[in-house]
């Protein structure tokens, strides 16, 4: 059972603007801790709507995206036509990260980027590690991952898992959900003072995104899987990782992390 990432994606595309774009270059950048990417090779692990792409596009970089669902793959396809051409210094590709084979053809490279990506792929862990270990030694990791908030999590899981189930559980969830998301955005703008609505308007602010298409991203996320903070650097300092930035979130969000691969490290 699996949710249709790529189908929402690809409505993401119709409100894709350069004010997206841009932040979506922004917090990139912020994350990072650069404001240019030039020269570097990055892998764009479940590139989704193949916004993260473009933006290190435009910060200069080569970029190989990879997506396993196929309208994913579409619309990162669409974007690079539209804004990049045929750019030979762009590649995209369908694949999975659970795929050794596959990863390991990929080459090593400077930065390697899967945010809020691996916890959908069923076996987080795994992906994981086959994902840092296309890190050249000295290069960056950054990851986004589910926060672990227990028995919260695992309710959520049941809510996705319902979902998913067929188009009378995606029914019900819609019904039930929707409505309170939109409560709790005009609640966000009443305790900050601001018009109904411009919680909503200003979301794109955040990595470029649609606040809809995030809901209906998180609602039927599934395979679903947590992570806590500690277990997420404990795992990855064994393999020769140092942490150089992270935002953790409490709620019901990613935590995302930023690492950089020791010089003499070969990721095993």
């Amino acid at each position: 059972m699996r949710f249709a990432f790529g189908k929402n994606w690809r409505s993401f595309l119709s409100v894709l603007d350069e004010n997206r774009i841009t932040e979506a270059e922004r917090a990139l950048c912020a994350s990072l801790g650069c404001s240019s990417l030039a020269g570097l090779r990055v892998l764009d692990i479940g590139s989704g709507s193949g916004l993260s792409s473009l933006a290190m596009r435009r910060l200069g970089a080569r970029v190989v995206s990879f997506d396993y669902d196929a309208d994913s793959v579409a619309c990162t396809t669409e974007l690079r036509r539209r804004f990049d051409g045929e750019s030979s210094t762009w590649q995209v590709l369908q694949g999975s990260v659970l795929d050794a084979e596959f990863m390991a053809a990929l080459g090593e490279f400077d930065l390697v980027y899967a945010w809020g990506v691996l916890h959908h792929t069923g076996s987080m862990w795994p992906a994981l590690d086959l994902a840092q270990q296309r890190v050249v030694p000295g290069g960056q990791l950054l990851i986004a991952l589910y926060n672990d908030q227990g028995w919260r999590s695992r309710v959520w899981w049941r809510v996705k898992h319902l979902y998913c189930s067929g188009r009378i559980g995606r029914t019900l969830v819609s019904a039930v959900f929707y409505p309170l998301f939109a409560l709790y955005a005009v609640m966000l703008d009443l305790r900050g003072l601001k018009l109904p609505g411009t919680y909503m308007r200003g979301y794109a602010r955040q990595r470029g995104m649609s606040i809809v298409h995030d809901w209906r991203d998180w609602l039927g996320g599934f395979p679903f899987e947590v992570a806590r903070p500690d277990e997420v650097l404990e795992r990855l300092s064994i393999v020769g990782f140092t942490l150089k930035n992270q935002t953790l979130t409490r709620g019901w969000g990613c935590s995302e992390f930023t690492l950089v691969k020791n010089a003499n490290s070969d990721g095993h």
